[in-house]
Parts: structure tokens; sequence; C-alpha cells
């Protein structure tokens, strides 16, 4: 096979490892003698989760899910509801109020099962009284263009909402077992999908610290709610969580795992970095590059050919010029700017299969990206400034394009150098 043929494998071989079936086979909860068993969910990946816990359920179970359009599947029982993503809609709205109202008359002999994956804070906006979906959709779009990382992002998420930061499960008296497809970087289960149903102990005063720290301009009646008594969320040692339980089944760890065996097997040293990168998309680039070269003029720290691995979640501070794609393609254009002219091939994309905005999960990028590109007319350090890798890629047809996943362990990086 080709360099990129490989690095798809390698895609594809952590996409599988993050397949929810193995891991809600291994943590299915027991099976009650009385009382119902019911579905709540959210994220991208969510539809598939359903579907999957469904095959493996030997009871009955009802329930609703919602994910993004374009993502659903088919389910025996469970519904499917879809909203938007990246940015809240109304139908958003509606799906939050839906599983409310699935869980809210539910009783202690009852079990709720709760799949929730990443994109699950966009998917269930949720205004606390007084704030409206307009405000959440200024609150996404802010917090998407800041450069704050994930867990920054959610702190501020759940204390501006009332399902996330563990409310969802505070609203019923069954036991709630949460199973979770963590897009974290440290697979901390209260910050998938802003934790409708894993508390964790940050504060309004930590949101209110996020928002100074990042400049987010928010409307004054938002402060003034992170600034009151409202905003505070349920404490992990509330008697409320007392019965309940979470696992994450899927990260981005085991996958890498996965990708890397592909790759020993075709006889290549491989190298994980870390599974939990943060930082902006283009500096995190220009480090992997840095190694990179390393190995192509010294031969250090690791032999050729080598494939260096990574994961986590980077991002991207917006310009405010209209660019277009997301993390993956940021790094992957920035990468290339810092390897023209090495023999190095590198595959960034996100496993839920997309990046941003756009329909593609990626980027192919390596050291003739930035000549072609300026065969075309383009320059790439202007296309970086813009936050414009999609039209770069799109111009040298190397965008990564998979469709929907059904999961989510976010980032994917590999680096060839031969």
């Amino acid at each position: 096979m080709n360099d990129r043929e490989l690095l798809a494998d390698l895609f594809r071989a952590a996409v599988a490892a993050a397949d929810p079936t193995e891991g809600i086979r291994r943590h299915l909860p027991a099976l009650g003698k009385s009382g119902r068993t019911i579905v709540v969910g959210a994220g991208k990946g969510a539809a598939q989760m359903a579907a999957a816990l469904e095959d493996l359920w030997d009871g009955t179970l009802s329930g609703v899910v919602v994910t993004r359009y374009g993502y659903g599947c088919a389910t025996r029982n469970v519904e499917i509801l879809e909203a938007a993503h990246p940015v809240p809609d109304a139908a958003g709205l509606v799906a939050s109020r839906r599983l409310f109202d699935t869980i809210s008359g539910l009783t202690e002999d009852d079990l709720v099962i709760a799949l929730i994956c990443g994109g699950g804070s966009a998917l269930l906006p949720a205004p606390p009284a007084g704030l409206t979906l307009a405000d959440e959709v200024v609150l996404n779009e802010e917090l998407l263009a800041s450069g704050a990382p994930i867990s920054a992002m959610n702190v501020v998420r759940k204390h501006l909402s009332t399902i996330k930061g563990g409310r969802l499960a505070a609203a019923t008296r069954a036991q709630v077992v949460s199973l979770i497809v963590s897009d974290i970087p440290g697979d901390n289960p209260a910050f998938v999908a802003s934790g409708p149903t894993v508390p964790d102990a940050t504060t309004r005063q930590d949101a209110l610290d996020i928002v100074a720290q990042y400049g987010l301009r928010l409307p004054e009646r938002m402060l003034a709610h992170l600034q009151s008594p409202a905003a505070d969320a349920p404490h992990p040692d509330d008697a409320v969580f007392s019965r309940n339980e979470h696992h994450v089944i899927a990260s981005a760890a085991v996958s890498l795992e996965a990708a890397a065996e592909v790759a020993r097997r075709q006889g290549i040293h491989v190298h994980i970095l870390s599974d939990s990168i943060e930082g902006e998309a283009r500096d995190v680039a220009r480090v992997h590059a840095a190694i990179a070269r390393e190995i192509c003029d010294r031969n250090r720290p690791f032999q050729r050919p080598a494939i260096l691995l990574s994961g986590g979640e980077t991002t991207v501070t917006l310009d405010g010029r209209g660019g277009r794609g997301g993390r993956n393609g940021e790094f992957a254009l920035s990468l290339a700017l810092s390897v023209d002219s090495y023999p190095v091939l590198a595959l960034a994309a996100d496993t839920d299969g997309i990046d941003g905005s756009e329909a593609n999960a990626g980027a192919f990028a390596d050291g003739s990206s930035v000549r072609r590109l300026r065969a075309c007319d383009l320059d790439a350090r202007l296309l970086l400034a813009r936050n414009d890798s999609f039209t770069a890629f799109e111009a040298i047809d190397d965008l990564f394009v998979t469709g929907p996943t059904g999961t989510n362990v976010n980032d994917f990086r590999a680096i060839l150098i031969r």
C-alpha cells in the first residue's frame, strides 16, 4: 500500500477501536428484577451507541437520544432526535426538554442508561431563566473563537445551563449509569458533553475566571447569572448521585494503541507522543514538525522510518476573517509550512468524521504541500493567517473525507517520516 493508504488505515483502526459496542458490552448494567430501563443520551455518536445497546440488552428498554443532523441511524426502541452542532438550535431545545420529560417520572426501582459522547454540549441547549437560545448561540460562538481548551469551555457551559453539570441526572430518582465515549484530554467524564449526568466540583467563580482569562464577550445578563447562586451546579457529593455510576468505554489512548499496532505490522517504528495534547493547532503543529525534521536530519530522537502518533484536542483562535476549516486542517497547514521540502507525510483528522463545520474529517499534508499551493496561486502563510485551511487543501485535493464515523475520541494525528 502507498503511504497515504497506510495513514488512512491507521485512522480507520483508531476509529474502529472507539466503536462503542465492545465498551458497552464490558460495562453493561445488570438487568433489574423490577422497574423500567430508560435510555437517554447526547453526542455525535449517540445514535450508534443506542443501536449497540439495543443489540446487547437482554430485556425491554425505551428512551430518546439526540445527535447531530445527518448522524442518526436505525434503532428499534430508542427514538433518535437530531439537532445542530457546533452552534445550537431550536431542535436542541426540544431535545433537552424531551430528555428531562423521559426521566422525570421514574422511581428508585427504575434504571436510566445515559449514553454520552462528544458534541453533546451544543446538542443540549437549556438556558436558565432569563436567558434564551440566542444567548447560548452567543456563548458557543465566543467559546469556539476564543482558543480556550475544551475543559475550560465546558466549565463555562455547565454554569450557564439547566441540563449540564449533572443537572439531568439530578432530575430523576432512578439510578443513572452513564456510558461515556471520551473526547476530552485526560478523559475526565464530567467534562464530556459538559457532563449532563456526571457532576464535578468546579464553581461559578471558576467560570467567571475563564470568561476573564479568554476575554469572552458575553451579554451582561449572562455575566449577572454567573455571579448569582442560580449558576451553582450540583456538587458530586450530593446524595442524589449516591447510587449512580459512570464508565469511560472508549478513549483516545485506546485508539492510538490500535493505530500503532497497524503501523508496527508494516515494520515501522511507532511512537505515541501523547493522547491528550492541547494548545493552538498551529503551535502544536510546529512542535510536531520540529520533531519530524530532527528525525529527518539526524535520525533522532527516533530512527527512520518512523510514525509519530498523537491525540487530544487542539484549539483555533479565529481572526474573524471568515476562513473555512477546523483545527485538524489548521494543524495540517501549519505543519506543511514547517516541513516544506522534507520527506514527511501527515494526516490530521477528527475521529468523528467532521473537522469544524465543513464535510471533511481533516487533511493530508506533506513536504510538497506549500509548493503545490503556490502552483495554484495560493499563499500557505496567508491562508493559515486567515484560518482558511479548507480552501488550501481543497485546492490541492488533499482533504480527507470519511463521513460520520459514529464515534468521537477527538483529534487523530499521524506523521510518517521515511
